[in-house]
């Protein structure tokens, strides 16, 4: 009489501790350069240099006439606060890492740590070459991110085998969406920069769909 074969369930894969080691050292790697980069941004925030001391309406002019150093601060600071929430969840999912991961999470991070540059390039100039230069330095953070996830989840290499498809095609539109809004604003730059600057306020509502599909 033949035998009844028990259903199989799909392997999961326990981390090894060592391994969860290095996870949590390159966690904390990348948590610093972040950290470091958002700190960043504030020291380009100076005021003019003068002779003598300045009285109460010279101090407040001058506090006010560098308010595109506060715009560029404001948005540099939600933009690598954003790409860190999806940094933190994406490795909150990823459960084992390789040289290869270990190699695209560093390249991504360089470029977290490049954008106090196009932060005060825009700051300082605020006109078409910086809002270009700035929105295509946002794109590659958020190709490199993509590429990231991409490479931990396909066919679920690092992640937990139970991951849902619908999740992992939801961490990987996140950033990819975020680059093409930036990427549209560099065409959108050749015809009105302060325009292709304010369209990256479309960054909100994209992540809110996202989030909510």
């Amino acid at each position: 009489m033949p035998t009844k074969q028990k259903a199989r369930t799909p392997a999961v894969h326990t981390p090894h501790p060592e391994n969860q080691l290095g996870l949590e050292r390159l966690i904390f790697f990348s948590d610093a350069v972040f950290a470091i980069a958002i700190t960043l941004l504030v020291l380009e925030i100076r005021l003019p240099t003068s002779e003598g001391p300045a009285t109460n309406a010279e101090l407040l002019a001058r506090l006010l006439s560098i308010w595109p150093h506060y715009l560029g601060y404001v948005l540099s600071f939600l933009v690598i606060g954003t790409f860190w929430m999806g940094h933190h969840r994406k490795y909150g999912l990823i459960q084992r890492y390789d040289g290869n991961l270990l190699l695209l999470n560093l390249l991504m991070l360089m470029w977290i740590a490049f954008i106090p540059f196009p932060t005060a390039l825009i700051s300082e100039y605020g006109n078409r070459t910086a809002t270009i230069f700035y929105a295509l330095t946002i794109a590659a953070t958020g190709v490199m991110s993509a590429t990231n996830w991409w490479y931990a989840a396909y066919h679920n290499r690092l992640v937990n085998d139970q991951l849902s498809a619908r999740l992992r095609r939801r961490e990987l539109l996140k950033p990819l969406l975020i680059s093409a809004l930036f990427l549209c604003s560099v065409g959108v730059a050749f015809i009105d920069d302060d325009w292709a600057k304010f369209s990256w306020l479309l960054m909100i509502p994209i992540i809110y769909f996202v989030r909510r599909s």
